[in-house]
């Protein structure tokens, strides 16, 4: 595996180049140390179900962390039942949205990049946390020095899934209230029937 310098001293070599007049280094430096990548917007290509599988498929593991996640369906519902407690707001503003939302909420990668060459598709996807994806950005596991977990395993955590479907069983009036939580719901509902 590659060893990649910090960035600060990346810069400091550039700097030190430019101070003794070798432009020509500093370019090289910065593009084989620390290239300027354009980033591609690539928006999402998968549906609520597809992403379930995905969290299940992996046990509900946060593959940089190895932190166990919750179900989204779990996340709305606890929101809705304890709504100042664990306020939830659909952008994730940090002001009106507990923290759970960022530290437990499951939601998709691509492992490699979209804006570095790698496919939108299930074999690039990998569950992290909203914190986790916002961390990684479009860098590869290798400039950050991470590391792919393994996945969990769903018969020793599956998220409190079960948990959100058997209490929306006996409630299910907390359904109506709710799109986000109804289309976790219905995605799960599809993967355990399966």
């Amino acid at each position: 595996m590659r060893v990649f310098p910090s960035r600060s001293a990346v810069i400091a070599d550039v700097c030190s180049a430019i101070a003794d007049d070798r432009a020509d280094d500093a370019r090289r430096l910065i593009a084989t140390e620390y290239p300027h990548i354009p980033v591609v917007s690539a928006g999402r290509r998968y549906s609520k179900r597809q992403s379930v599988w995905v969290f299940a498929r992996d046990g509900y593991v946060d593959r940089y962390t190895g932190t166990r996640l919750v179900f989204p369906g779990t996340l709305r519902l606890l929101s809705l039942l304890l709504p100042v407690d664990l306020p939830f707001h659909p952008h994730g503003k940090m002001d009106l949205c507990h923290p759970m939302w960022w530290d437990l909420s499951p939601t998709i990668d691509h492992l490699v990049p979209i804006a570095r060459g790698g496919e939108d598709a299930e074999t690039n996807w990998v569950t992290t946390s909203w914190l986790g994806n916002a961390r990684k950005g479009p860098w590869t596991l290798a400039e950050l020095g991470w590391e792919l977990r393994p996945p969990g395993a769903l018969a020793d955590w599956d998220g409190l899934t079960s948990w959100c479907l058997a209490y929306l069983e006996n409630h299910p009036e907390y359904l109506a209230l709710d799109a986000g939580l109804r289309q976790w719901v219905n995605a799960a509902r599809a993967m355990t029937n399966q």
